[in-house]
């Protein structure tokens, strides 16, 4: 009897370690188990977990989320969460299978948090996790009833399908988080077209941000990594009755791979190294100026490997005028009407990636598709592509058409289509058969030359004379000065001389005691406030007009951002709030917002050392329809630039001012990336823009920053009052080189501000060499030369002398 009972004991034991042993290795969950805090199931090949986690580098560490990860990768990598949009605020709630047989996040009260909703299903099923990162509701053994790959997050894994649904349009989404460390549901989308089904856009809320190429109709692709052809993928589509599915896989299964859409609306794709322990990032999208959508208007051609746009050949700028002045929003249009009588003719276009807005026509030959587009008057052109062989069987072709506006179009050296576009037939008798054969040029402007060039003599000797009568009248008021003469203000209309980009005229000048008269000897009363060089106050003139007067003072100057309180975290958590304010001003705002006067001064911090952007004084809005475009001028007239140059351009060129905007006038998005390039080289070594020559030769920040990193010293630019870790080194080498960056010459090679956050969030993506950067030498405070001008320049030198001003 003893004997029996220890043999029974034994087994109890037995089978309870068995039991606990499998539950802890096992990678399902039954009916009436449960996963809290700490515990996890693991798949099958021990690739995945599923458990509650909380985001890291998150101050609501009380927030509890279910989801999915890689069990053996250091750190934590979420692929997929369930109750996005109720964290679980309870350390008692768990994850489990309810008797009704749905998956469930519960608190520790049994209330529902999250659950997959199903109705009719057995209390058998069990939640299993495979080895792909795909979490199945599974009855029996192989009837799958709900997976998470139908309900992604914002991660596309190997062998995960995206559908998409032919006849309603309905389609797999990823959604992105709100943030790095908040996985609640985000601005941005990216799912298929719901009209076409053929493509992928990225919306942020209802506005597309990007657009990937359609569908060519290829089964399958290779996508190769070039520095490291060990980095393969291939990429899937199926069309199967009434829908498109689009999967990947790694051709080594030892790989890790997934595709992810961050929280800044980009999507990259991601391999895991695992010699170096970490992530490394692929083609993140959208970052390149061709890259955000419809850039240059309709009917024209973002050209990739230039970032500039040009029209269709047969098509002319709709404003010759916005276009001269970089402004290609407004796009192109015909310079003859199609007839429409059977006359009408196609040109090939090659190396484009289709446009946007067409319509499908299944199952025709190239000459019906072209046929189709033919017979219908309002049609601008056709795409043809055969759907290959899939699964043993001819799949039929596919047909493009365009009824209306061609959008979106982006001239592409790889992965590439024929674009067939429909003249007049006059166009193609009289172009260069090899003009049109490459399609986005614009067509014969040998007329216009002639037409053109009486005209640009006319203007260039206007321009002459009115620039020696602004050169005279200046003289004139130095000399006015000298002598005493004060212009009375008598009949001044300050909103007249002052409130618009479109007219300045000459500037009068006041004695102080008429000014100290209008605001009551700068009293109390009238002062509006005081800003970090000195008061403003109200005043007025005899003649009732209203007027506001700074009156500079040197000892209301701000304290250099009080540098021994600012380490290097701090300065670098500066950095990224800046660069996350100018990305949503230039894409993710409702109105486009080019801000034009970016200084360190226009930087607010709060009591918690977050930055806000402010001063919007001379900031230019624009419609979400009217601002995508890379490089936009303002609409000054001639006399008014030309007195900004004389007068302005001396006192800011070397500070926070773009080039081509200090010495053309022309500004954009990419301005802006330059006033925060001075603004990261100013937080990084501690130093002013302007005023800035440590050698005797008055070498600029500039070119004092280009020569330290030129030569592999980056580090020493550093603020000596930071005592820096040696792990915050590549950080500082990361910031130092988008400084660089962002203040070099040409507009086109500063990199825009979505791949600026990009790279501040990534310590993987590489960057590009900087060139030199702009207004890199000088001899003296009051030289101006950029980069260009010092190398062509070495034998005379015309000096332009003008009072050293500092900006606020």
């Amino acid at each position: 009897m003893g004997l029996f009972f220890l043999f029974s004991v034994f087994l109890v034991v037995l089978s309870s370690s068995h039991r606990l042993l499998f539950c802890a290795a096992s990678d399902r969950l039954a009916a009436g188990q449960v996963i809290s805090i700490n515990q996890t199931i693991v798949s099958a090949g021990q690739i995945f977990a599923l458990g509650l986690f909380s985001p890291e580098n998150s101050d609501a560490t009380n927030l509890l989320y279910a989801g999915i990860w890689y069990n053996r990768l250091p750190g934590r990598t979420i692929v997929w969460v369930a109750n996005r949009e109720r964290p679980l605020r309870d350390p008692a709630g768990v994850l489990t299978v309810t008797e009704d047989g749905n998956i469930a996040v519960l608190d520790g009260m049994g209330r529902t948090i999250w659950s997959t909703e199903l109705t009719g299903v057995p209390s058998t099923t069990s939640a299993v996790l495979l080895d792909s990162g795909n979490l199945v509701l599974r009855h029996g053994n192989s009837n799958d009833v709900w997976q998470t790959s139908d309900h992604p997050a914002d991660t596309w894994l190997p062998g995960m399908k995206l559908r998409s649904n032919l006849s309603t349009g309905a389609a797999t989404r990823l959604t992105s988080w709100r943030g790095a460390a908040d996985p609640s549901p985000g601005l941005f989308v990216f799912t298929a077209d719901p009209k076409t089904s053929l493509q992928f856009y990225i919306f942020n809320r209802s506005e597309i941000l990007g657009r990937q190429r359609p569908w060519d109709g290829k089964p399958a692709e290779i996508f190769q990594q070039p520095e490291n052809p060990i980095f393969l993928m291939v990429a899937r589509t199926v069309k199967r009755e009434d829908e498109i599915s689009w999967s990947f896989e790694m051709v080594d299964d030892s790989m890790l791979g997934r595709l992810v859409l961050d929280h800044n609306g980009m999507v990259a794709f991601f391999i895991w190294v695992e010699n170096l322990k970490k992530w490394t990032p692929m083609g993140p999208f959208p970052t390149r100026t061709c890259d955000f959508y419809n850039r240059c208007g309709s009917f024209a051609a973002c050209v990739l490997t230039q970032s500039s746009c040009r029209c269709l050949d047969g098509f002319e700028p709709k404003s010759s005028e916005e276009w001269m002045m970089g402004n290609f929003r407004g796009g192109c249009v015909r310079r003859l009407q199609l007839q429409c009588d059977g006359t009408d003719r196609f040109v090939k276009v090659p190396g484009m990636k289709l446009p946007d807005g067409f319509s499908i026509i299944w199952n025709k030959s190239m000459q019906q598709c072209e046929a189709e587009c033919s017979a219908r008057c309002r049609c601008q052109g056709y795409a043809f592509a055969n759907l290959s062989i899939l699964e043993g069987r001819l799949s039929g072709s596919r047909c493009l058409i365009w009824v209306g506006e061609m959008k979106d179009l982006v001239q592409i050296p790889v992965y590439a289509e024929d674009l067939y576009v429909r003249l007049h037939a006059y166009e193609l008798a009289a172009g260069d058969n090899r003009g049109l054969e490459y399609g986005v040029f614009p067509g014969k402007n040998r007329g216009r030359i002639k037409t053109i060039m009486p005209i640009l003599s006319f203007v260039i000797l206007l321009l002459t004379g009115i620039c020696r009568y602004f050169f005279t009248k200046r003289h004139k008021s130095r000399v006015d000065r000298r002598t005493g003469k004060v212009v009375p203000p008598q009949g001044l209309d300050i909103s007249n001389a002052f409130g618009s980009e479109k007219e300045m005229p000459d500037v009068a000048l006041l004695d102080f005691k008429v000014v100290k008269a209008a605001t009551s000897n700068f009293c109390s009363e009238t002062k509006l406030g005081e800003g970090g060089f000195g008061s403003v106050h109200k005043g007025r003139f005899l003649n009732g007009q209203e007027v506001a007067v700074k009156r500079l003072s040197k000892g209301s100057k701000q304290d250099p951002t009080r540098s021994m309180e600012l380490n290097w975290e701090k300065r670098f958590s500066i950095i990224k709030g800046i660069a996350n304010g100018l990305l949503y001003l230039h894409q993710h705002s409702r109105m486009r917002v080019i801000h034009r006067d970016l200084k360190t001064s226009n930087i607010l911090l709060d009591s918690e050392m977050n930055p806000k952007i402010s001063d919007f004084g001379l900031a230019r809005t624009f419609q979400t329809n009217q601002d995508k475009r890379e490089y936009s001028e303002s609409s000054w007239n001639i006399v008014s630039f030309l007195f900004y140059s004389i007068y302005f351009v001396p006192i800011v060129c070397s500070g926070y001012m773009s080039p081509e905007y200090a010495l053309n006038g022309v500004f954009s998005e990419k301005s802006d990336v330059f006033g925060f390039g001075v603004i990261l080289l100013e937080i990084i070594t501690g130093k002013k823009s302007t005023g800035f020559y440590p050698d005797n030769n008055y070498q600029s920040l500039f070119g004092y920053a280009w020569q330290m990193w030129e030569g592999g010293r980056a580090l020493e630019l550093l603020d000596p009052s930071m005592l820096s870790s040696s792990s915050s080194s590549p950080e500082i080498l990361r910031c130092t080189q988008l400084a660089m960056l962002c203040i070099q010459e040409d507009a086109a090679d500063r990199p825009t501000m979505s791949s600026i956050v990009f790279s501040l969030s990534s310590d993987t993506c590489t960057l590009s060499v900087p060139k030199k950067p702009a207004f890199v030498f000088g001899r003296g405070p009051n030289r101006i030369m950029s980069s260009s001008q010092d190398n062509a320049s070495k034998g005379s030198i015309n000096e332009v002398t003008g009072t050293s001003i500092e900006g606020r």
